[in-house]
């Protein structure tokens, strides 16, 4: 992380980009990690209940990840800190709630990803 638990405020938010998921992505990712027929074959997905090809969550929260890791790296960058040695280090989440999929997300969306503190939580084995 590219700022110190002192450093980070409630209510900040970062935009961390957005992504857009191809039917190939959606299937390959899926095949991989999660091959339900939604996810993975067109004609099946489109006799499912989704009515066609939807990307697996897990695909979505993995993007997610993937967008934040950029992010603190341009962020550690803009600030001048070091690639590797001292600088603020993420660790473990110390949990999350709630965390939804509200719609499938189908081949051709294009998803915004945003990041914001709601809540600082000193852990005692820190």
């Amino acid at each position: 992380m590219s700022k110190y638990f002192e450093d980070i405020h409630l209510g900040e938010q970062a935009d961390l980009g957005s992504y857009q998921f191809t039917a190939e992505e959606i299937i390959r990712f899926a095949a991989a990690y999660d091959p339900q027929p939604f996810h993975v074959d067109e004609a099946r997905a489109a006799d499912s209940h989704f009515g066609g090809l939807i990307a697996s969550g897990w695909h979505t929260a993995a993007i997610w990840m993937k967008l934040m890791v950029a992010y603190q790296t341009r962020l550690a960058r803009t600030r001048g800190l070091p690639e590797h040695g001292e600088r603020p280090k993420m660790g473990p989440s110390p949990g999350f709630r709630e965390m939804k999929w509200m719609a499938p997300v189908r081949a051709g969306d294009t998803i915004r990803y945003t990041s914001r503190v709601t809540e600082k939580i000193d852990l005692s084995s820190k």
